[in-house]
């Protein structure tokens, strides 16, 4: 079967600690923040923000082909302000059968540079890239910087 990469880069105004922090409570902010997006996020092990967490995720209207994914928390690398995470259960994988992403927040001049990146593998030829989550991925980057910036 196919497989392939996918990467977006999103400029946002704010401060990378201020992201990365805001990325690192992702079980917190997501549902409040965006409950159009995100119905709830329930961890399942660990603490949801240390390698080896899992956390079932639970997405709301606004997401376009995704209402559940289990994902564990690969590696956090806090100095670089990196992490990675896989799906290992929920309705992605009904089209791939792997499906890891990394995200890198770069402290800019102005604001900061969200990096997100995929790889993965698709369960048949006839499955399209999954462009449709790098999309919604980048708006949730763009919303995030929006939600961090009232929060000053």
């Amino acid at each position: 079967m196919a497989s392939g990469k996918l990467h977006v880069e999103v400029e946002v105004k704010s401060h990378a600690d201020k992201i990365w922090e805001s990325l690192r409570d992702f079980i917190y902010i997501y549902p409040k923040a965006f409950p159009n997006d995100y119905k709830s996020v329930e961890v399942l092990e660990g603490d949801g923000i240390e390698p080896g967490s899992v956390r079932f995720i639970t997405y709301g209207e606004g997401s376009p082909i995704v209402k559940v994914s289990k994902e564990r928390i690969e590696v956090v690398d806090p100095l670089n302000k990196t992490f990675s995470y896989s799906v290992i259960d929920g309705d992605l994988l009904k089209y791939y059968k792997s499906f890891k992403a990394h995200v890198t927040v770069i402290p800019k001049e102005e604001g900061s540079l969200v990096k997100w990146s995929c790889e993965f593998e698709k369960a048949s030829d006839d499955i399209p890239d999954p462009s449709v989550i790098k999309d919604f991925a980048a708006k949730n980057f763009k919303e995030l910087d929006d939600y961090v910036g009232n929060q000053a």
